[in-house]
């Protein structure tokens, strides 16, 4: 990384990322190629736990041909390894890896820059391919290539392809798989500068790449329409119910709440991959774009070709996931619509149940002064007792005192002094319990 600051500088202190944001733009630069040229590429994607065994397959490689290898935290490298250049990139998913040879083949596509490495090399490459692809690189004049010429590249399968780079070249493809594995590109150089072959190659490698990478959220999609078909039909039973009335709400709730969780169960699987499909999509938009590509007599265009086949695929998984959060919008309404009702009923309940209590709390208030009117006659009748106990007593002891006159005076007065001592005391529970209340509000 180079640095353009000296100590002097009179600008403010650099953020943390400035340099490496400012070369990200400069990453991954296109190779210059002379024509005749051949390449081969191959996509690879590499799961997390693989990164640490591919960055080690290719040290191993480097080190077999005696050239430094990549530093660990690397993100693209390239060397000379004998009669091949080879060119590798780390991407988020996936890896490239991109080998060049000069000079032309003896026959269309024969010797390929990947058969000259050792056999047991790119076998051995961390992870699963995705997408590989031969092309081909030489020099042509004229308008465009017979049918012929084509036929000894592509065989019997109709190519597509059409002028590129304003008509420095021409491209040609069929995006079939051979026996080996690849696919080919044939493209034909009418007054490319190296670096302008070394992009439209490059352009050519991305976009069946971004193409094959958008392309992996198409299994998704179909077998998320099927769990979306099973979805809908539940909603709508459940729903039907819910419409109805009458039935169980609290069972209905459930099996809300169950369909709730299948609809995230499938966004949480899904999401990502459709969410890379679109980023990839616009990845091999652009690179189309790129090409400037004009049309051939006869003879589709790549742009053509994609909006027919790869398009609608794109479209498929995009419907898909829209689907998914449709169906996610219509589940929680519909457990909003039921819980709201669940919680009527729930309300009625606590209403009907507090009415009762209220009903249990008088009854029991009633009893409670029953109670009490039975203890003022007993405590009359005991204090009363004991008067005449005192009276009696007194009498013995030689005054003139009619004991039976003294409990008859003394009746009214103990009673009406417990009647007050009692609303006394409910006063006073009156007045602790409004405070209490106060305190809580």
């Amino acid at each position: 990384m180079l640095l353009y600051m000296d100590a002097n500088s009179l600008l403010p202190p650099d953020h943390p990322e400035r340099l490496r944001l400012a070369d990200e733009v400069h990453a991954r630069p296109p190779e210059s190629l002379e024509t005749p040229s051949r390449a081969t590429h191959v996509a690879v994607l590499v799961a997390a736990e693989q990164r640490a065994a591919e960055q080690a397959h290719l040290a191993a490689l480097c080190e077999r041909f005696g050239v430094p290898a990549p530093a660990p935290d690397a993100t693209h490298f390239s060397a000379e390894l004998g009669p091949v250049r080879l060119k590798w990139e780390r991407h988020g998913e996936f890896s490239g890896y991109t080998l060049f040879a000069a000079g032309r083949s003896p026959a269309p596509f024969s010797e390929p820059p990947l058969s000259m490495l050792p056999p047991e090399w790119p076998a051995g490459i961390p992870g699963s391919t995705v997408f590989a692809a031969h092309a081909k690189l030489i020099a042509f004049e004229g308008e465009a290539p017979n049918a012929d010429f084509l036929a000894a590249h592509f065989g019997a399968n109709v190519p597509v392809g059409a002028e590129i780079g304003g008509g420095a070249g021409l491209a040609f493809t069929d995006f079939k798989i051979r026996t080996d594995g690849c696919a080919r590109f044939l493209v034909l150089d009418r007054g490319f500068t190296p670096r302008q072959a070394g992009r439209t190659l490059q352009r050519l490698f991305e976009i069946e790449t971004y193409r094959m990478m958008a392309l992996l959220a198409l299994p998704v999609a179909r077998e998320q329409s099927k769990r979306i078909v099973g979805i809908e039909r539940s909603l709508a039973t459940l729903t039907a119910g819910i419409a109805q009335g009458g039935g169980d709400d609290e069972s209905l709730l459930h099996d809300l709440t169950g369909l709730a969780a299948e609809v995230e169960s499938g966004l949480a699987a899904s999401q990502f991959r459709f969410g890379a499909c679109r980023a990839y999509h616009d990845l091999v938009t652009t690179r189309i774009s790129e090409l400037r590509e004009r049309r051939l007599p006869g003879v589709q265009t790549i742009e053509e070709f994609m909006a027919r086949r790869f398009t609608p695929a794109v479209a498929t998984c995009a419907s898909t996931s829209q689907r998914l959060h449709d169906l996610s919008e219509r589940v929680a309404q519909a457990c909003g619509l039921l819980s709201t009702r669940v919680d009527i009923a729930r309300e009625k309940q606590n209403q009907m149940l507090l009415e009762s209590m209220n009903r249990r709390a008088k009854l029991q208030l009633r009893l409670q002064q029953t109670v009490e009117g039975l203890s003022v006659a007993a405590i009359v009748y005991y204090v009363a007792g004991l008067i005449g106990y005192l009276a009696k007593g007194l009498k013995a002891s030689g005054q003139r005192i009619d004991p039976d006159l003294v409990v008859g005076v003394a009746i009214p007065v103990v009673a009406a002094l417990a009647v007050w001592v009692l609303r006394r005391a409910h006063r006073k529970n009156f007045r602790a319990e409004g405070a209490s209340a106060a305190h809580e509000m």
